[in-house]
């Protein structure tokens, strides 16, 4: 399960916090590190704070997008203090430790950490199916992001070590069967992003989505599409059902929706 999840930080600042990232990921086993836009990688502090979790350091991913982060993952998690106008599925990291468990037997889990001065922003945290919040003291929330990547961490091995207990005494769960018996593969977070871009399109196009005066049909449909699962032959059938919609509007440009992009 641990070799199935991505940390992923987001324009890190310092460097000294993604060295210590890449220590509280190897104190528990966890080895998938991508960095989005770091300001200063590699770095010479990055490798003294990472205490010997050099070798890390050195498999870290260097990306310039988002969507280069989430390539092929099947679920993400957003780790995120501040409370949102719009609610979004939100739990303790142990309960998410759960869930990711679940996920990671389909494929790659996300699990994105912000800046460190103002965290992930709306547009990213709307990326993600389920959001992570750590207790702590209401009058002291701030936690350094290398604390908070120690505590998700904790907390996933923590779930890892249960599971191989449970194998290795023949306890099952339901999650493990009902996945495997699943007849499509999940959807991944670039189909369920080319989904939602070609929605908003189709939505444009017979005039019920006006991006001018947007309130929050966007977020909300992506919140909706980001709790529902979706496999590859579901995001394929509402895609082709925006493209009929398209046509019959006279608005469908093959070449545009065959571009890479899509």
């Amino acid at each position: 399960m641990l070799d199935r999840i991505r940390i992923v930080l987001v324009n890190t600042s310092h460097p000294g916090n993604i060295g210590a990232v890449a220590r509280a990921m190897k104190n528990m086993c966890m080895s998938q590190l991508v960095l989005i836009q770091p300001q200063d990688f590699p770095s010479e502090e990055a490798l003294r704070r990472s205490s010997g979790a050099d070798d890390l350091l050195g498999a870290a991913r260097v990306v310039d997008s988002l969507d280069e982060a989430l390539d092929g993952c099947v679920w993400v998690v957003g780790a995120s203090a501040r409370m949102r106008n719009l609610p979004w599925p939100v739990a303790a990291p142990r309960e998410v430790a759960g869930l990711v468990s679940e996920k990671a037997e389909q494929g790659d889990v996300a699990i994105l950490f912000g800046r460190e001065h103002s965290g992930l922003t709306n547009e990213e945290l709307q990326r993600c199916n389920f959001h992570v919040h750590i207790p702590s003291n209401p009058e002291y929330s701030s936690l350094n992001i290398a604390m908070a990547v120690q505590v998700i961490c904790y907390e996933l091995y923590l779930q890892s070590l249960l599971e191989n207990e449970e194998s290795d005494t023949n306890i099952g769960t339901l999650s493990g069967p009902m996945q495997s018996q699943w007849d499509e593969p999940p959807a991944t977070a670039t189909d369920v992003e080319g989904l939602i871009q070609h929605l908003e399109e189709a939505l444009i196009d017979i005039r019920f989505h006006d991006p001018e005066r947007p309130r929050q049909l966007m977020p909300r449909l992506r919140r909706l599409f980001q709790r529902a699962n979706l496999d590859k032959m579901e995001v394929n059938i509402l895609r082709g059902m925006l493209k009929s919609v398209q046509k019959v509007a006279g608005t469908w440009n093959a070449e545009e929706q065959n571009s890479p992009r899509r």
